[in-house]
């Protein structure tokens, strides 16, 4: 379950950071208001998550969730470049998760 909810905090922080560029310099409200309200909710889980998970773990699974995510939908939703490198490294964080699940 632990994992779900780290899941979860990862993906909300993909959710702020992505948002981030609907704020239009946090000129518009409600583009605001959601991030502000994805980046509460995904500490939160953060939070809940390190009850039962390792601190360093946990961080670098989240931040990996959250850099992986917001890569693949910069990518996707604002035309940024897929080269071979930044493909592999995203792989490379990709890996690094996998490894880290598996070890905790």
């Amino acid at each position: 379950m632990a994992w779900v909810v780290l899941f979860l905090a990862g993906l909300c922080e993909v959710t702020w950071a992505v948002g981030l560029k609907y704020t239009d310099g946090f000129s518009r409200l409600w583009p605001t208001i959601g991030i502000l309200a994805a980046m509460a909710l995904s500490v939160a889980l953060l939070e809940l998550a390190l009850r039962w998970l390792p601190l360093g773990t946990a961080y670098a699974v989240w931040t990996g969730i959250g850099t992986v995510g917001t890569a693949l939908l910069g990518i996707t939703l604002f035309g940024e470049p897929a080269d071979l490198i930044r493909v592999l490294c995203i792989s490379l964080i990709i890996s690094g998760i996998g490894g880290l699940k598996l070890v905790s």
